[in-house]
């Protein structure tokens, strides 16, 4: 058996090193406020808004430097941060969109999050069943397990927040890996393997309904971790495909027991105005279950970007037409 060490990483922590603490939160200054509400006036003053405004639209001559170090933080630190202060309901939801694509754009290129191409993409209940194989679970209120979405950053933004529920929480990857090297090094060799996954009929054209890949990859002296449980069930619809080995799910399910440990978890209530920034390859994230408000103006809803960032040198060599752009090249 191929024995693999740990990973030293700045991301390997478990809940207990944020204990008590909020360093992992940012807070906007009245400074801070004035120069987006500034940057927000200068975009639209060239008639942009939204997934139309580049960096140069959207001026941020102080701030800028706090978010080179935010991604500092989210390349080479603990993998996470938090933008809290920003008074999302005093601006309309076309303006708030457009200051949060303004910040993502200090921070990555913007990335597609499904099929249509979605930029600036929107995480509600649509009322329709994850039982349907072309709904995704941020279409719907359930719990969604950890899992990794499909880009080097991904970044949310409250607009409103659920009645009840709805708790955001990270899982560092990196420190389930090495529990697994330390604990059960049998276990990881099979999740350096590839596993089969779901397209749930997002596949580019002409290609299977499925696709190959490893829950983890190692490029560059960098660990990557692409896991999505749930897509690699409903794979097994999929008759033509091997049925999963009993290894293969003991592997997965330790995987799953150790996001499921609340010594790994760390929660987060996210609150209207709040952005949150994380390394998509080195944090598992997940949700519980939520209970809406009835009033369809207050139902929860966060923005949603994914980004592509020039911060890493390479990428897996099977992310490439599969897992990292998912072949959707609408944003070209």
């Amino acid at each position: 058996m191929v024995e693999i060490a740990p990973v030293a990483s700045p991301a390997d922590w478990r809940a207990a090193d944020f204990a008590g603490s909020d360093e992992w939160i940012d807070y906007l200054s009245r400074e801070d406020l004035a120069e987006l509400d500034a940057a927000l006036r200068h975009a639209k003053s060239r008639g942009v808004s939204g997934i139309q405004v580049r960096r140069e639209d959207f001026p941020l001559p102080t701030l800028s430097r706090r978010l080179g170090d935010l991604l500092d933080t989210l390349i080479d630190g603990r993998g996470f941060a938090l933008l809290r202060g920003f008074p999302v309901r005093d601006y309309s939801e076309e303006d708030a969109g457009t200051i949060f694509w303004g910040i993502g754009t200090y921070l990555g290129a913007p990335w597609p999050q499904n099929a249509d191409g979605d930029l600036l993409g929107d995480v509600r209940d649509t009322g329709r069943s994850i039982l349907d194989t072309s709904v995704r679970g941020y279409q719907t209120n359930i719990r969604l397990p950890y899992h990794t979405d499909a880009a080097d950053i991904v970044g949310l933004m409250c607009v409103r927040a659920a009645k009840r529920g709805g708790i955001s929480s990270l899982v560092s990857s990196v420190a389930c890996h090495n529990e697994i090297a330390r604990s059960r090094p049998d276990l990881l060799p099979r999740l350096y393997q590839s596993f089969y996954y779901d397209w749930r009929e997002e596949q580019p054209e002409g290609e299977a309904p499925y696709y190959q890949m490893p829950v983890f990859s190692s490029e560059s002296g960098r660990m990557f971790n692409r896991y999505m449980r749930g897509y690699i069930e409903t794979a097994q619809r999929f008759k033509e495909l091997p049925r999963l080995t009993a290894h293969e799910r003991e592997a997965l399910d330790y995987l799953d027991g150790l996001t499921e440990s609340a010594a790994f978890q760390l929660d987060m209530e996210l609150q209207p105005g709040d952005m949150q920034f994380i390394n998509n390859w080195v944090l598992l994230h997940g949700r519980t279950e939520f209970e809406d408000h009835e009033e369809e103006g207050e139902r929860r809803h966060l923005k949603r970007l994914w980004l592509a960032t020039d911060r890493f040198e390479k990428r897996p060599e099977v992310f490439m037409g599969l897992g990292y752009d998912l072949g959707w090249d609408k944003a070209s």
